[in-house]
């Protein structure tokens, strides 16, 4: 079994900054694409950002310039850097791991979600 484990959430205020972590644990070989997802409330779950092993990146046109994300391949880390938040990044934010490869499978997982609140 995988898990992720999130961490770094929070309240911030407008223009501030917070950096999300995700590691994942388990038996892992290889992972191929780690991402941040968010969730805001009587919304639908939506990308933020995700990257490769390669280290390509792909994000939401909503958080592009500001939002950065990073991997650490050998600790099976992701990072999402945050700044110049706003009200409406408010949101669960939960971390994505796809096509991870355990040997036997490849499986996608997700973490519990971590809250960011963005408000004055």
């Amino acid at each position: 079994q995988v898990q992720l484990v999130e961490s770094g959430g929070g309240l911030v205020q407008p223009g501030g900054s917070l950096r999300l972590s995700c590691a994942a644990s388990g038996s892992i070989i290889t992972i191929a694409t780690l991402g941040w997802y968010r969730q805001a409330p009587g919304k639908q779950r939506e990308l933020v950002a995700d990257i490769t092993s390669g280290g390509s990146t792909n994000y939401a046109d909503s958080v592009k310039g500001r939002f950065t994300i990073s991997r650490d391949n050998a600790k099976n880390t992701v990072y999402l850097q945050m700044n110049m938040l706003k009200p409406e990044d408010t949101a669960v934010y939960y971390c994505y791991a796809g096509r991870v490869n355990q040997g036997w499978r490849a499986s996608d997982y997700w973490g519990q979600g971590t809250q960011v609140t963005v408000s004055s």
